[in-house]
């Protein structure tokens, strides 16, 4: 990789001499699909995205980067025979954006990358145990099968792979669409909070809920946003839109409420997006990241 300055996200000059504090990385990941398909443009798409994106941060108070060095990494890359191979591969890619102790912020591909970037955060100290790590999923899906299609390391498996490598806890917010084998482990198993999307649309109580649950993390938190948790009014290009979706307000709030009151935040992945014609999903996408972008930013104000 070239260590000359450069332009990256939302169109910031970035200087590759100096140690970074956040690694924007693209995984083009797009394996496993089951509906829709252009998860491999995604991250490009919306990096491209993200140059009419405002620098300024309404929530910070100021213009992106606040002070940090923000390294976007070329993305990721790989031919491989198995899917195995494949998301090892990630996890090898994942680790390098993690060198400096960078903040990682992810962007995909299909949500299956989860499970290789949290072990990346084992492999290169950032996590003790994965059984430390508390997951706040945004999504319109559990992905609490044991397989899909066939294959056990789906993106509808992947919050499933995560628990039985160790994850602690995952808190799912917005999901829609499971299966009964899905539905019935969220409700037997302690390890996973849930609130679905009808339940928050129609329970005056449900936000206020949910932001005391994240208020009530003391442990490190990975942060994952797949994009179609959102409506699909928004988000017309994700592989699997899902109606009844929560809107980009309601997720902008969580996402703030995750790095507010929750403990410590050690990276995100917004992941799941497919671009479409008129720009909007992959528009979408970047200004969450910007967002995730700021909350980080603002926290490291504050110690």
């Amino acid at each position: 990789m070239a260590v000359s300055a450069r332009t990256g996200f939302l169109g910031l000059e970035e200087d590759w001499t100096q140690i970074p504090d956040v690694s924007i990385i693209q995984i083009p990941f797009e394996m496993t699909v089951s509906y829709g398909t252009g998860t491999s443009e995604g991250p490009s798409s919306a990096l491209e995205a993200s140059l009419q994106v405002e620098a300024f941060s309404e929530y910070l108070g100021e213009d992106l980067p606040a002070g940090m060095n923000v390294r976007t990494l070329d993305p990721w890359s790989f031919e491989g025979p198995t899917l195995v191979s494949h998301l090892e591969s990630i996890q090898e890619h994942v680790q390098q954006g993690l060198t400096h102790g960078e903040f990682p912020i992810l962007l995909g591909g299909e949500h299956s990358l989860l499970l290789p970037a949290i072990k990346a955060c084992v492999s290169e100290g950032v996590l003790n145990s994965l059984n430390d790590l508390t997951l706040v999923q945004i999504d319109a899906h559990a992905d609490l099968r044991d397989e899909l299609n066939g294959e056990r390391f789906s993106h509808g498996t992947v919050i499933k792979r995560c628990l039985d490598e160790g994850l602690g806890r995952v808190i799912q917010i917005g999901i829609r669409a499971f299966s009964k084998e899905e539905s019935r482990m969220i409700d037997l198993d302690d390890r996973i909070s849930a609130w679905r999307a009808r339940e928050i649309r129609e329970n005056n109580d449900s936000i206020p809920s949910i932001l005391d649950c994240l208020s009530q993390i003391t442990g490190p938190i990975w942060l994952s946003v797949d994009v179609d948790a959102l409506d699909p009014s928004i988000v017309p290009g994700t592989g699997t839109p899902v109606p009844g979706g929560l809107d980009y307000w309601l997720v902008s709030r969580i996402v703030e409420g995750v790095f507010e009151r929750g403990g410590g935040v050690i990276g995100a992945d917004v992941s799941e997006i497919a671009p479409d014609e008129y720009g909007i999903t992959q528009f979408t996408a970047a200004s969450l990241a910007s967002l995730v972008l700021a909350c980080h930013a603002k926290k490291m104000q504050e110690v």
